[in-house]
């Protein structure tokens, strides 16, 4: 139909005017990013390579524990948090369409019958008449296009494909943060069945000292007390190894839930702790832009607000709108849809906001300032990220020196011990001398647990801190942004 060539004409022309959008091209913003580290890794570690790909996939499988691995496979396919950012991811997916939908015409097509009657008239000396009833059938159909001459569409779909490339990373960083808490929940728990371990073994060898100190008692070798002072460390060890079990059991609870089942459904078979901290590729500070969920999130969103200037600002121009209808229209339905009964209209309009009191320009100032808000969001996660990192960093090297310092002092706490016991036994010092040794090295045993676990905590800790093994270049292309 000729009215349809005429509208396609002044729509490809709208098109081809629409070549300028309004508003800033995005640049990502500057971030305080050092050239290295300052806390160097442990001295086994290497720098990573650009080819090294130790943690791509599954990362915790760096470990080697297969306990670990299976149910970290189970936090990926049960976890509701990340069902949840997922889902939000999908939402905001869809949001991009229906903003990209403003692109297109809107096309609305009908059908109609309408029947009326006209009045009866009376007209001339002779007193003729006329009057009748009247159908009317059509079938029209509305076309209404905007054409973007000033890119508001275009930055507003610009905004919403940031917008959810940001969903898409906050996605992965609630898969990583649900993977490391299960990882770290998982290491702290068998942490606590080593110490459970060594309380238990220390019982045991503590039930033989009260054994051997009633013995010498009944004897008349030591006194009553030396009996009670046994009695009182046995019995104070034993509430020491049950008051494990409390931790224990909402570690266990938290990994359950992380897996997506109730604590009821999960038991973790006790196993203290029996790996060390494997070497992780440390790479350069400027590769956390890269490779962090939570930083690629906040890079996104001040894409977004980037784009919503160009939108606010888009509001000081006319606005350029294309509008046409046709179809058919008869009263007799048999032949509606013959070439007579077609009918046509073809329109434009040009609407520009003459006076809003300062709406434009406070609209503008409005995204501005959300613009710089955002940027400083970015900056300060890049910050968190660096000290993360160099936390962890610090955390590894210091550890691992502690830990040889601490196995010296639980060597010569047990050579201590030894002395003691011989010195107690050929009557030289009492049983205090034997307590007080007892103690310090089972404090000092317990420490070496406790730094293991902490030195695993903080290989976990590292490698979220590091984002696992993903990289913005994982982010989905949802479109490609104005002037990036």
């Amino acid at each position: 139909m000729g009215w349809v060539r005429s509208w396609a004409v002044l729509a490809t022309t709208g098109l081809a005017a629409a070549a300028c959008a309004v508003g800033p091209h995005y640049k990502r913003p500057e971030a305080p990013v050092p050239a290295a580290f300052k806390e160097p890794p442990p001295g086994d570690w290497k720098p990573a390579q650009p080819n090294d790909a130790v943690l791509r996939g599954k990362w915790w499988e760096i470990f080697g524990d297969p306990a670990l691995n299976a149910l970290e496979e189970q936090v990926t396919v049960s976890n509701q948090n990340i069902a949840q950012a997922e889902a939000q991811f999908r939402g905001a997916r869809a949001a991009l369409g229906v903003v990209r939908a403003g692109l297109f015409p809107t096309v609305t097509a009908g059908a109609s019958a309408t029947r009326s009657r006209t009045p009866t008239l009376r007209a001339g000396a002779a007193g003729t008449s006329s009057s009748g009833e009247t159908t009317v059938f059509q079938v029209p159909i509305d076309l209404s296009y905007e054409i973007d001459l000033w890119g508001r569409i275009r930055r507003n779909i610009e905004a919403s494909a940031a917008s959810a490339q940001a969903s898409a990373a906050d996605l992965e960083n609630v898969r990583l943060s649900m993977h490391a808490e299960l990882a770290l929940d998982y290491f702290q728990l068998h942490g606590l069945d080593a110490q459970r371990q060594l309380l238990d073994t220390t019982v045991g060898g503590y039930q033989t000292a009260l054994q051997l100190t009633t013995n010498r008692y009944n004897q008349g070798v030591v006194s009553g007390v030396d009996v009670a002072q046994a009695q009182t460390q046995l019995e104070q060890t034993r509430a020491q190894a049950t008051e494990l079990g409390v931790g224990r059991a909402q570690f266990e609870h938290a990994i359950a839930i992380l897996t997506g089942k109730a604590p009821a459904d999960l038991t973790i078979a006790a196993a203290p702790i029996g790996l060390s901290p494997p070497p992780i590729p440390v790479a350069l500070p400027s590769a956390l832009l890269e490779r962090r969920p939570d930083v690629a999130a906040a890079e996104r969103r001040v894409a977004a607000a980037n784009a919503q200037i160009g939108v606010a600002q888009a509001a000081y121009f006319p606005t350029l709108s294309l509008t046409g209808s046709g179809g058919f229209e008869s009263t007799k339905l048999a032949k509606l849809f013959s070439l007579p009964n077609r009918f046509w209209s073809l329109g434009s309009s040009l609407v520009e906001t003459v006076f809003a009191g300062g709406k434009r320009r406070a609209a503008v100032e409005q995204a501005r300032a959300s613009y710089d808000a955002t940027v400083a969001v970015y900056r300060q996660d890049v910050l968190t990220a660096l000290e993360e990192v160099e936390n962890n960093l610090a955390a590894l090297r210091i550890l691992a020196v502690e830990e040889n310092e601490q196995a010296a002092a639980v060597s010569a706490a047990e050579r201590s011990l030894a002395l003691a016991k011989n010195r107690y036994q050929g009557g030289i010092t009492t049983y205090l001398e034997v307590i007080t040794a007892q103690n310090i090295a089972l404090v000092n045993e317990r420490a070496a647990v406790d730094i293991l676990t902490r030195r695993m905590v903080a290989s976990v800790n590292l490698i979220k801190a590091l984002g696992g093994a993903w990289t913005a270049a994982d982010l989905p292309a949802l479109g490609a942004p104005i002037g990036r």
